[in-house]
């Protein structure tokens, strides 16, 4: 059953504020593409908005599963998962204004790469979480053209976790850098711990150090951190408990991290129930800091009008929740339930100003982006959408 509707106004009103100006996203699909959206914007209450696609390039291979931009130097970074393969793989990418993307190398990885992030005092690394594959793995990006492996770890588990159809092995999920760059977090879905490696000063090479324990069976999924006057605060989303995790981070003499667990609410905020078969997946905080959303799938929680105005069957959708930070505690307040747009919305984008966001949806095959309200924090209305062709695995804004 549906548990909620949104009118046919949640798709229509457009009080967009900037003047005429386009816009590129980048889109993963594991229909073996990345595909260059062009997002048009236009000022006044009557105007539209457009999301076309106007390039597409098949060189990541079969299964592109993340994007990773690097806007200084105009190159994109995409992995290939690897699941019709026995290895994954990774590719650069020369950007251009005009959507075109002209690879410029790719080089094979360990099987099932679905997060990478850019690390090193100059921005000369790119780590890897590899889900399939077990593993942690690094590379120079020194030079795009001439990818090179730098430093690789697998992990083992002497035996299943609780819920052993999910956690038959260790299967990093993301790797993010923690906000003073010398630490990556790798949070670990299979053996319900976030993997801590310090970075070495001078060189792209890393060091293992002592994990941060989860929940057993939580399978922790994706991180994100906020630096306050006072306080360091990191935001564990779980897959399978569909939890969220408030720490304090507090960096020790000994070059270590150590976590003090303020809080742990389901997704829906605390003292709320979880639809059943529903599964986590991103968590990101707001530009501005003062709030933080989460995506939820298989929820199947609203009815929305269908995208298409001649066709009048309604959509089904999944949830983004907002909540809003209080940056002296780190606590988190439920702010809005919204409809992402559709279902299984694996992975989503803010852009630097904070008043949009773009939801790759992959069962859907769509990208949807939603009006954002950036003082109160609430998603407003839909207001541009494209179909992109197999399931969208990340969507990311080229500013």
């Amino acid at each position: 059953m549906l548990a909620k509707n949104l009118g046919a106004a949640g798709l229509v009103s457009l009080p967009l504020v900037t003047p005429t100006v386009a816009t590129l996203l980048y889109v993963a699909s594991y229909a073996g593409t990345v595909t260059t959206l062009n997002l048009t914007l236009s000022s006044g209450y009557n105007s539209s908005a457009s999301l076309e696609a106007i390039s597409t390039s098949t060189g990541c291979a079969s299964s592109p599963s993340w994007l990773t931009l690097d806007t200084s130097n105009s190159i994109l970074y995409c992995t290939d998962e690897g699941l019709s393969t026995p290895l994954g793989s990774l590719s650069s990418f020369q950007t251009s204004e005009d959507g075109t993307l002209v690879q410029l190398d790719q080089i094979s990885v360990i099987s099932g790469p679905v997060s990478a992030v850019i690390y090193g005092e100059d921005g000369d690394g790119l780590a890897l979480a590899h889900y399939s594959g077990s593993s942690f793995s690094t590379f120079s990006i020194a030079d795009p053209s001439a990818l090179q492996a730098v430093q690789n770890q697998t992990f083992e588990m002497a035996e299943p976790g609780p819920n052993a159809s999910r956690q038959d092995a260790p299967h990093p999920h993301e790797a993010i850098l923690d906000p003073t760059g010398e630490y990556i977090l790798v949070p670990d879905l299979g053996a319900d711990l976030v993997r801590i490696f310090q970075v070495d000063e001078d060189s792209l090479t890393w060091t293992a150090i002592e994990p941060l324990v989860a929940a057993p069976g939580s399978g922790p999924r994706h991180a994100t951190f906020l630096v306050t006057e006072d306080t360091t605060y990191m935001y564990l989303i779980s897959e399978l408990a569909n939890t969220i995790t408030g720490y304090e981070v507090e960096y020790e003499s000994d070059s270590s991290l150590a976590f003090t667990e303020l809080f742990a609410i389901n997704t829906h905020g605390e003292g709320a129930s979880v639809p059943n078969g529903t599964t986590a997946a991103e968590i990101t905080l707001s530009p501005d800091e003062k709030f933080l959303i989460v995506s939820s799938r298989g929820e199947n929680s609203f009815s929305i009008p269908n995208f298409d105005p001649s066709n009048s069957t309604e959509i089904v959708s999944d949830a983004l929740i907002s909540f809003s930070v209080d940056h002296s505690s780190g606590n988190l307040t439920l702010v809005q339930e919204y409809p992402a747009g559709g279902r299984i919305p694996r992975q989503f984008s803010i852009n630097e100003a904070g008043n949009l966001i773009a939801v790759g949806l992959q069962s859907d095959g769509r990208v949807v982006l939603i009006d954002r309200d950036v003082k109160s924090g609430l998603l407003k209305r839909f207001i541009a959408n494209a179909l992109v062709e197999g399931e969208v695995t990340t969507v990311i804004f080229d500013e």
